[in-house]
């Protein structure tokens, strides 16, 4: 893998954006289908990694995902020709994603030294950003824009998704020993909320959406989707406290549930329209075509890369 793409060639957009109108847009049914597929797939293994709990497991999901999200941001970075770090980028996200296991591997309060990981991260990235750029003999005259491209690389689809590892590892002041991952019921109660989100909106807004939510950004949302989704992903996340009120007593009560729901949700939606964002930025429709029906790594972890941070918080400060 390159370290870097040339600044001055000739930029794809034009074929890509032909490419994608004259390839015949799927059914409803067929990207129904498709996206049913991967749904079903992808929660089968996150009840497989779940039920095998070991810390090794959430270490290569999370890790995986945040890895391969990176990838594919590079990559869509490079195809609309611009300057970006790569490799240094991925390097980065692997470090990063090894070192906040291992510090939090054995004891899940360890997340008082994970301050240390995230300065020398941004450190090492802004230094090797700027380091990069002056090695290059045509800067030209944005040199500071392929430093804030690869800073957001590392940080966005990386650093926001790691605070999932946070939660698993997630212990209370006064709990120690056993369960090795002692957040692994708030993980998955995140988990829920957040994708019951995107799954509501989708279908909410297929079945009867007519009324565009931003259709300069996402012309497929709509705000009776918006509104659906609010709705259904307190599903989950109610159904689940009520059955393991223990399991998640850091969220404290119904109403604290009922209201973190919401605001998750909410961030889910935010989520999911700043990767709209980014993919129109770059004139890419989907991040990648890993998952049929839903696109790219970063299709799926792009809502959580916004959820994850604030339960932490929350569980940090008021749990």
């Amino acid at each position: 893998m390159s370290n870097s793409s040339t600044p001055n060639s000739p930029s794809p957009q034009p074929t890509e954006a032909k490419d994608i109108e004259s390839t015949p847009k799927p059914s409803k049914a067929a990207v129904f289908r498709a996206r049913l597929f991967s749904t079903v797939l992808l929660w089968g293994l996150v009840a497989g990694t779940f039920l095998w709990g070991h810390p090794i497991g959430y270490f290569v999901a999370v890790g995986a995902l945040a890895v391969l999200g990176c990838w594919e941001y590079f990559r869509m970075a490079k195809s609309s020709g611009i300057l970006v770090f790569p490799t240094f980028g991925l390097s980065l996200v692997i470090a990063y994603s090894v070192g906040i296991w291992w510090m939090l591997r054995e004891d899940g309060r360890g997340a008082e030294g994970i301050g240390w990981l995230d300065g020398g991260i941004a450190f090492v990235a802004i230094l090797g950003g700027f380091t990069l750029i002056l090695k290059r003999k045509d800067k030209g005259d944005c040199a500071f824009q392929p430093v804030l491209y690869t800073l957001f690389g590392i940080f966005y689809p990386a650093v926001l998704f790691h605070f999932v590892t946070r939660i698993l590892f997630y212990a209370p002041e006064g709990v120690v020993g056993p369960p090795v991952t002692p957040g692994a019921w708030l993980a998955l109660w995140l988990v829920l909320v957040t994708k019951f989100t995107d799954m509501g909106a989708y279908i909410v807004g297929s079945l009867i959406g007519k009324n565009k939510l931003i259709p300069s950004v996402s012309p497929g949302k709509t705000w009776e989707g918006f509104f659906g989704a609010l709705v259904i992903s307190q599903v989950p996340g109610i159904a689940l406290y009520l059955m393991l009120p223990n399991q998640l007593g850091a969220l404290h009560s119904l109403p604290v549930v009922i209201a973190l729901g919401l605001v998750i949700a909410l961030l889910a939606v935010i989520g999911d329209l700043a990767e709209s964002v980014i993919k129109r930025s770059l004139t890419i429709k989907d991040s990648g075509q890993a998952l049929p029906g839903i696109g790219g790594v970063l299709d799926l972890i792009d809502s959580l890369c916004f959820t994850a941070p604030v339960l932490y918080l929350y569980l940090r400060f008021f749990a």
